[in-house]
């Protein structure tokens, strides 16, 4: 799965992929220093993975990853392609879910594009380019869909009422993703339409060292904002996290406790994108390896097979299940068969967050 990060011009956005990745992304005080988008990989930080290691001895650790882009920054008409526009619009149509860098300090030494940081202004900035685009893409195909209903099929019909409640939304500047009271089925059909403003969005508030837990009016706004949408709100000084991510692991720990922080913000950013997309892990666990694999919310037991190996998933007979919270306190897998802990599931089980498992399959 992949999020992109987008903003307007030095909101943030190339720092903080450096510090997610340790890519060393260009990060230049100018508009436009990412032109192609870079891509990074970023790990999920779990801690039961240590958790699980402590009572299995294991070779290596692989936590699960999210891949993350770094979208060039996004300018006032890029709808119809100022700045680098249409290219941005493309990258951003590939992505799953989008994580928007908005600025909230100010800083004189940092250009602005409009001037001072307004996170309400650059967020409507970057909406509206999303809706402008939305709005040329439904226009487009409506009239083709309409055609196609006109002559009884159902599938044409159920589409073009979609996608005029879709459009209705977008002629009043409001994006998709905040329609309200979507059923199942119409979700479905928003889903095909590959529109940008359908995607779920994680608001990064980029705040200075000053302002580390986000209290400020500006980061206030963001929240505000971001609940009309049922949106999240993460709170980071992209600064100071691309400057831990290149400490060594003592000397971060040792940054960390002077600024009274337990952990740095980005493993909330990576833990609320993980979120944001509907996805979990689950482990598999031995003496190769201790291994995080990313499942869907509601993933069955051969799905989440197959995330492994198609092979896991076709031939899938049962899976050996327990939790983190069984080993930690059986300690071996021995003792947790023991204690008839260890469950046998079949083809209906849904996969939970945490759990451990072992597949047997033809």
């Amino acid at each position: 799965m992949e999020v992109g990060i987008v903003g307007l011009p030095n909101a943030g956005k190339s720092t903080l992929f450096n510090a997610l990745t340790n890519a060393g992304a260009l990060a230049a005080n100018y508009p436009f220093a990412t032109i192609e988008p870079n891509i990074g990989v970023v790990p999920v930080p779990d801690g039961r993975l240590a958790q699980i290691r402590q009572w299995i001895p294991t070779e290596k650790v692989i936590p699960a990853l999210l891949r993350v882009v770094d979208i060039a920054g996004i300018v006032r008409g890029a709808s119809k392609g100022e700045g680098l526009g249409n290219k941005f619009l493309s990258h951003i149509r590939e992505v799953d879910a989008i994580l928007h860098v908005v600025r909230c300090f100010n800083d004189p030494d940092v250009i602005h594009v409009d001037g001072g940081a307004d996170p309400l202004r650059d967020m409507d900035t970057v909406d509206t380019e999303l809706i402008l685009a939305d709005l040329e893409t439904l226009e487009r195909s409506l009239d083709k869909q309409r055609r196609t209903a006109r002559s009884g099929d159902k599938d044409a019909l159920a589409a073009v009422t979609v996608m005029e409640m879709a459009l209705e939304h977008l002629q009043k500047g409001i994006g998709v993703r905040a329609i309200a009271g979507t059923k199942p089925e119409e979700l479905k059909i928003l889903n095909t339409l590959g529109l940008l403003s359908a995607k779920r969005v994680l608001y990064i508030a980029n705040v200075d060292e000053s302002d580390l837990h986000g209290k400020s009016e500006l980061v206030e706004k963001v929240r505000q904002r971001a609940k009309t949408e049922s949106g999240l709100v993460v709170s980071v000084c992209a600064k100071l996290e691309a400057e831990l991510a290149e400490l060594s692991e003592q000397d971060r720990a040792a940054m960390l406790a002077d600024l009274g922080m337990a952990e740095p913000a980005l493993a909330t950013v990576a833990h609320e994108a993980y979120k944001l997309l509907g996805l979990q892990s689950y482990f598999t666990a031995g003496p190769k390896e201790i291994r995080a694999w990313t499942i869907h919310r509601g993933c069955t037991a051969p799905q989440a097979a197959g995330v492994i190996h198609s092979d896991f998933e076709n031939g899938f007979i049962r899976a050996e299940v327990y939790s983190v919270a069984d080993l930690m306190e059986y300690k071996t897998e021995a003792a947790i068969k023991a204690a008839g802990k260890m469950r046998s599931e079949g083809k209906t089980y849904i996969f939970q967050d945490g759990d451990i498992a072992h597949f047997l399959f033809h």
